[in-house]
C-alpha cells in the first residue's frame, strides 16, 4: 500500500501565507481590509466571501489546536494559557466585527443575484439568523461562558480513582465495569460515583452558573429563554421544541419497552435477585469482557483496513490522518475526558481525540469519530468554511451510520464468528438504550432552561423524573440515590455544548435507515451515504436527508418501524 499523503495548507489568497495569530492587533488590519471594501457585484461579492471564509478559516483552526492542546493535556498551564489568551483577548473582538461582516454582505445589491445559486440560500439564510441574534452586550457573557465550561473539562480530567493499587481515569476504571465478578463491578461502580460526588457540589454550582449567564444571553436577544435562543442559533429551521416533545413521547412508547425488555432478558440470564446499575455492562451469559484492540496502534491500524474495505478512499482519510499526527486516542491522567472530531477549518484534516482503552465502546467511539472526519474529507474542496459545516442533524448522520456500516468489518477486531456476533448484538442493543438516554438529556435540558430560576433541589427533582420516564422498570437504585441524582453531571454536553443533544436521536434514526439501505443494496446504500455527505451545508436538512434516500423524520410511526427492522437484525444475533 502506499504511503498515505500528508496534505498541506491551501495556499492563501488573502492573508499571507506566513501570518499566525497572535493578537488581536495583528488580526485588525485584515477585518478593516473587509469591512471597507466595496461590495456592488455579484463577483465582488462572491470573492469578499471567500476571502472572509479563508479569514475566519484562519482563526478557528488556530482556536482549534489551542482547544486540541488543552484537552489532551488539561495539567499543561501555556497550553490553559494559550486557550484563554484566545478566548478572553481575541474571540471578544471577533463576535461583533462578524456581525459587522453580516450585515455588509446583506446589504449588499448583490445578494438576491446569489442567494439563487447552490449552497449561498443557506449561507444567507444563516447570515440573517447571526444578525438577528447578535447583541454587544453577550460578547463578554460568551468569554465568562467559555471559561466556565473550561472549568468542566479540569474538574472531570482530574478526576480518577485506585483499583488494586492503580490510579485510574475514570474512563479507564469504567472497563472494569464489565467484570464478571460481581463484587469487583459494585466496588468500581461505586468508587467511581463515589469520586463524582466528592465535586457534585462544585460542578452543581457551575451549573447553576451557567444557566444564569445562558438566560441573560437569551434575554439580551429577545428570547423568553435559552432554549428558544438555542434554536435560533443553531439554525433549527426544519424543526421546532414541540417536535422534540413529540421525539420525547414516541421513545417512551415505542423505545423504553424494547428497553425493558432488554433488561429483564438480562436480568434472567445473570440470574440476581434484582438487576444493579452495576449489572449493566458485563456480558450477560458471564462471559469475559470482548477486548476489541490492543491499544491506539492497533485500533488505527484496524480501523484503516475497516474503513478500507468499505471504500479505499475512507480508509486513505484515516490513513492521512495518522501520518499528520492528528490522532490522540488513548486515556492518560490529565487528558480531558470524552471524544471529539475537530474539524480543521483551513488545513481541511481534522483531528481525533479520545480515550480509548480497549473495549468494543471505543472501538464503535473511532468508528463514530471517523465517520465525521470522512465527511470533513468529502466537504474539505467546497469554497467557503460556511458550506463545510453542515447543520448537527447531519453531522451525527454521518457519525452514527459509519458505526451501523462499519459492522460488516468487526471481524478485524474479533476474529472468532461468536465474538464478532456478540458486538454486534451490543451494538444494536446500544442503540435502544441510547435514544431514550438521548430523549433524558434533551427533555432535562428543555426544563432547566424554561425553569431557569429553578433551586438546585427542584433541578434534582426533575432529573429523577425525567430519568426514571426513559429508563427502564427493572433497575433497582435502592442505597444509591445521591448518585443517581446527580447523575447528569457526567453528560459533558450539558456543560459545554447545551442542546446539543437531540441530535444524536435524529441522527440514531437516520442512521438506521442508511443501514437498512446499506443491508438492501451495498453499493447503493453507501454511494447515497456519501452524496448526503458531500452536500456540506447547501441544503436543508429534509433535502440531504433524501440524497441519502431516508426521511428527516422522528413520528412515532416512523420510529416504531425503525425499531421493527432493528429488532429483527437483533434476532439474527442470537
Amino acid at each position: 500500500m502506499s504511503a498515505a499523503p500528508v496534505l498541506a495548507r491551501p495556499t492563501r489568497s488573502f492573508l499571507p501565507d506566513d501570518f499566525t495569530v497572535t493578537t488581536w492587533e495583528a488580526i485588525q488590519p485584515f477585518a478593516e481590509a473587509l469591512l471597507t471594501r466595496p461590495v456592488q457585484t455579484e463577483a465582488a461579492l462572491e470573492q469578499w466571501l471567500r476571502d472572509r471564509s479563508e479569514f475566519e478559516s484562519v482563526l478557528a483552526e488556530d482556536m482549534g489546536w489551542r482547544y486540541i492542546r488543552m484537552t489532551c493535556f488539561t495539567e499543561n498551564q501555556a497550553y490553559s494559557q494559550a486557550y484563554q489568551h484566545f478566548v478572553q483577548n481575541i474571540q471578544p473582538h471577533l463576535a461583533p466585527v462578524s456581525d459587522q461582516l453580516n450585515k455588509k454582505a446583506l446589504a449588499s445589491p448583490a445578494l438576491a443575484a446569489m442567494e439563487k445559486r447552490e449552497g449561498y440560500g443557506i449561507l444567507i439564510r444563516n447570515l440573517k439568523k447571526e444578525t438577528e441574534i447578535f447583541r454587544e452586550e453577550n460578547v463578554p457573557l460568551f468569554t465568562e461562558i467559555t471559561t466556565h465550561t473550561q472549568r468542566y473539562a479540569q474538574l472531570s480530567g482530574a478526576m480518577t480513582v485506585e483499583m488494586d493499587g492503580q490510579e485510574m481515569t475514570l474512563p479507564q476504571a469504567g472497563v472494569l465495569l464489565q467484570s464478571t465478578d460481581q463484587a469487583k463491578r459494585e466496588e468500581v461502580y461505586r468508587k467511581i460515583t463515589a469520586r463524582r460526588l466528592q465535586d457534585k457540589d462544585v460542578l452543581d454550582e457551575l451549573f447553576t452558573q451557567l444557566i444564569q449567564v445562558r438566560h441573560r444571553v437569551a434575554v439580551n436577544a429577545g428570547f423568553a429563554n435559552f432554549r428558544d435562543y438555542m434554536f435560533k442559533a443553531y439554525g433549527r429551521f426544519d424543526y421546532t421544541p414541540q417536535d422534540c416533545f413529540n421525539f420525547h413521547e414516541a421513545v417512551a412508547g415505542e423505545v423504553v419497552p424494547l428497553l425493558n425488555e432488554l433488561a429483564l432478558e438480562r436480568k434472567q440470564k445473570l440470574t440476581v435477585a434484582t438487576l444493579r446499575p452495576w449489572d449493566k455492562a458485563v456480558d450477560a451469559e458471564g462471559r469475559p469482557p470482548l477486548k476489541a484492540f490492543d491499544g491506539g496502534a492497533d485500533l488505527t491500524e484496524k480501523s484503516i483496513a475497516a474503513f478500507t474495505n468499505l471504500d479505499p478512499f475512507l480508509g486513505q482519510c484515516l490513513s492521512t490522518m495518522r501520518a499528520m499526527g492528528h490522532l490522540d486516542l488513548e486515556s492518560r491522567k490529565g487528558k480531558a475526558p470524552g471524544g471529539y472530531n475537530y474539524p480543521l477549518a483551513e488545513l481541511g484534516v481534522p483531528f481525533i481525540f479520545m480515550n480509548a482503552t480497549s473495549t468494543l465502546r471505543d472501538l464503535t467511539t473511532l468508528m463514530h469519530e471517523g465517520g465525521h472526519a470522512i465527511h470533513n474529507f468529502l466537504t474539505k474542496d467546497l469554497p467557503l468554511a460556511d458550506f463545510k459545516s453542515p447543520p448537527m442533524e447531519v453531522a451525527e448522520l454521518a457519525s452514527m451510520s459509519m458505526e451501523l456500516l462499519s459492522m460488516d468489518q468487526w471481524p478485524l477486531f474479533f476474529p472468532k464468528p461468536e465474538d464478532c456476533q456478540r458486538a454486534q448484538r451490543d451494538q444494536l442493543e446500544d442503540i435502544i438504550e441510547t435514544l431514550p438516554w438521548v430523549a433524558t438529556i434533551d427533555a432535562f435540558q428543555h426544563w432547566v432552561y424554561e425553569n431557569p430560576s429553578h433551586t438546585p433541589e427542584q433541578r434534582k427533582e426533575a432529573w429523577i423524573r425525567t430519568l426514571d420516564r426513559f429508563g427502564d422498570d427493572l433497575t433497582d437504585w435502592s442505597g444509591l440515590d445521591e448518585g443517581k441524582a446527580y447523575l447528569w453531571q457526567k453528560q459533558l454536553h450539558l456543560y459545554e455544548v447545551p442542546f446539543y443533544y437531540v441530535e444524536y436521536g435524529m441522527a440514531q434514526l437516520g442512521a438506521i435507515a442508511v443501514w437498512r439501505n446499506y443491508k438492501k443494496d451495498p453499493a447503493k446504500g453507501l454511494q447515497g451515504y456519501l452524496n448526503a455527505l458531500k452536500l456540506g451545508n447547501q441544503r436543508t436538512i429534509p433535502d440531504i436527508y433524501a440524497a441519502a434516500g431516508i426521511r428527516f423524520d422522528f413520528s412515532r410511526a416512523y420510529i416504531r418501524d425503525l425499531m421493527a427492522f432493528v429488532k429483527e437484525a437483533l434476532q439474527k444475533t442470537e
